[in-house]
This record gives structure tokens, sequence and C-alpha cells, in this order.
């Protein structure tokens, strides 16, 4: 996902949620908000797509299954910090039932960081970008960051910005106490991914 930042005052969340998802061409693109400044993102390729959707639909079954809260897909806005605000749209993630108790209007962006964020990386994202998003989703609330390298074939799981545990395609995904009894093998999520 290329990105490319565009502003020159602090734009607020609000004013992210009415901008056009397209640029000055006409190209759709994501959009997120980091401390004021809109951070365009051009669609991804093949791989994310597919990895995205897969852990988001055991994410999904899972937290349906346990009856745990709501997950949500890629493009949901998270406000993580305020003035000057931060939008962060991870590629999946998930809120406890009760922390969804605290969002009055669901027609905005959640008003805090989920439980868990997942962000699957992309050939333009780089370590300091990555290392803000983690402290940002901990600093407004997430309990877990997942970062899924397709290239690496690995998984970063985060329990606080200095935590990580790193899994291979060998070994299984858990969600600790935030998802407890969820498990995924790696094999099944990088098997497609050539």
């Amino acid at each position: 996902m290329s990105t490319t930042t565009t502003t020159t005052h602090p734009v607020t969340a609000d004013e992210l949620l009415t901008m056009p998802d397209r640029d000055e061409h006409g190209n759709y693109c994501l959009l997120e908000l980091v401390r004021g400044e809109v951070i365009r993102m051009s669609p991804t390729g093949g791989v994310h797509g597919y990895i995205c959707s897969e852990l988001g639909a055991e994410l999904r079954n899972f937290v349906k299954a346990h009856d745990l809260g709501i997950t949500f897909g890629a493009e949901t806005g998270f406000l993580v910090e305020r003035n000057p605000d931060s939008v962060l749209g991870p590629d999946s993630a998930f809120v406890s039932k009760e922390r969804m108790k605290g969002v009055e209007n669901f027609y905005k962006f959640i008003p805090f960081a989920p439980d868990l964020a997942v962000e699957v990386l992309s050939p333009s994202n780089t370590v300091n970008e990555m290392d803000e998003k983690i402290a940002l989703y901990f600093a407004a609330g997430s309990r877990m960051v997942w970062i899924v390298s397709p290239k690496r074939r690995t998984v970063r799981v985060y329990s606080s910005p200095f935590k990580v545990r790193i899994l291979g395609e060998r070994d299984t995904l858990e969600g600790g106490d935030v998802l407890p009894g969820f498990s995924y093998e790696l094999s099944k999520l990088f098997a497609a991914v050539q």
C-alpha cells in the first residue's frame, strides 16, 4: 500500500469522515489520519487482500461463536488520538462487547482503539510507520496488535509496544487473554502465499 501525505493544516476526524475516497486523478484511495495529517493509501495487491480476508474470517467466526463482541474489516476507522486527531484503519480488528457499549454513534469512527488490531504489511510500509501505529493503538486502549508479514511469512504479536513474539508459518497464532481459546495454524494462512 503506497502512502502520500496531502494536508497543510491539521484535519479533524469529523473532516476526514466527509472527505472523498478519490484522489485528484479520480483514483480510489484509502485515507488515514495521523496527528492531523491525511495519509492517502492506494489499493493493495492480491496477497494482502487474501490474508486480510482469511484472517478476518477466522476472527469473525470465533468472535461470533463465542459472543465476544464485534469484528471489523479493513477501512473501519478508529479514532485513536485527539487534538490533533489520528484515525487508523487496521486491516482487521476486534472490539469486546463491553467496550462497544461506549460507542454512541456507529456511523462515525469508533472512538477508541480496538482490543485487537491486525495490520498486514504492504511493500511500502516502513518500520517507523508501523512503530508509530503500534504506539498509537496501545496508547488508545489496544490490548494486542498483530503485524502480518506476507513476504516473511511471519506474524509479530505485540502485547505492549515493547513486548513482541515473532511467529513463523509453522507456529499457531493464539488470542491470549484478548481472545481466549482462539488459535489458528499459520501454515493455513500462508498456504496460498507464494
